[in-house]
């Protein structure tokens, strides 16, 4: 890899430090290209992506970004796992670590947040933005049907009523 390829890779990887909600870090070491490929589509499916890149390269791109103490975990052979929404990589990397041994989770970053495996793991237990956003709808569409229920309980006791009337003048 040539110099101007270097830059190029410490650009990308400067944009997906700013730009990202959450950075899993992991190692791989073990895993198979079906397996990666695999973990490229299931964090592809959530919007999130993957991506390996050269410990040095990361750590020159991590210089003055968000999230620069997780620079301490690229050792060894490491992968990134990254998401703009804020829990989606970190969701979708704790289920595939449950099911992939290889796949081990070393920490990363939420913003300037370090996480440890265990950050990742918390981060990951929270709901998605789309989780949020529909019990949002949820409770503000409870209080509509609550008040269609009020406004149309009056007519229908009414109804009740008139209709025991009927009942008992015809019996």
């Amino acid at each position: 890899m040539d110099r101007a390829q270097k830059e190029k890779v410490v650009e990308e990887l400067g944009q997906i430090f700013e730009s990202s909600g959450v950075v899993v870090v992991a190692h791989y070491e073990g895993m198979t290209v079906a397996q990666m490929q695999a973990l490229r589509a299931e964090m592809s499916s959530v919007g999130g992506s993957v991506r390996v890149a050269k410990n040095k390269l990361a750590k020159i791109a991590l210089e003055g970004k968000p999230g620069a103490s997780m620079g301490n975990l690229l050792k060894g052979m490491t992968v990134f796992a990254f998401s703009e929404d804020p829990v989606a990589a970190a969701k979708v990397s704790e289920a595939y670590a449950k099911k992939n041994e290889k796949f081990v989770i070393l920490g990363g970053a939420m913003g300037d947040t370090a996480l440890d495996a265990a950050g990742v793991k918390a981060v990951a237990a929270m709901p998605s933005r789309e989780e949020l956003i529909a019990s949002i709808v949820a409770c503000l569409g409870a209080p509509a049907s609550n008040i269609a229920g009020a406004i149309g309980a009056p007519a229908s006791n009414i109804a009740g009523i008139l209709k025991t009337i009927e009942e008992r003048e015809a019996a």
